[in-house]
């Protein structure tokens, strides 16, 4: 059985490689970037996964196969819901920014 430590390192390993196999196949992906639906930021489509309409980030794919791999967690909503806060931090930051630009 592999441990936790292995486990990490094979999925950080895999979730790379998906970057480079999106790009390989269409290079126009390093230029588009997305509103990741777990994080709220925006990320590159390289990478990225639709996982039931949710569409994840390469670093986001990474959290949810970790957790599926370590039996941590066992449907993408489970990682939606605890990345909740980060989407409401993302969205504040955001309003914030916007708040300045047009002050200044």
């Amino acid at each position: 059985m592999k441990s936790k430590e292995e486990i990490i390192k094979e999925m950080q390993e895999v979730v790379a490689q998906m970057v480079i196999d999106d790009l390989e196949e269409d290079p126009s992906l390093a230029n588009e970037m997305f509103e990741c639906d777990c994080c709220g930021q925006l990320k590159p489509l390289a990478g990225s996964i639709e996982y039931s309409g949710y569409r994840l980030c390469n670093d986001c794919v990474l959290i949810a196969e970790t957790g599926f791999a370590l039996n941590k967690i066992h449907d993408i909503q489970e990682v939606i819901d605890a990345m909740e806060d980060r989407r409401l931090e993302e969205l504040c930051d955001f309003i914030k920014q916007e708040e300045n630009r047009s002050s200044n």
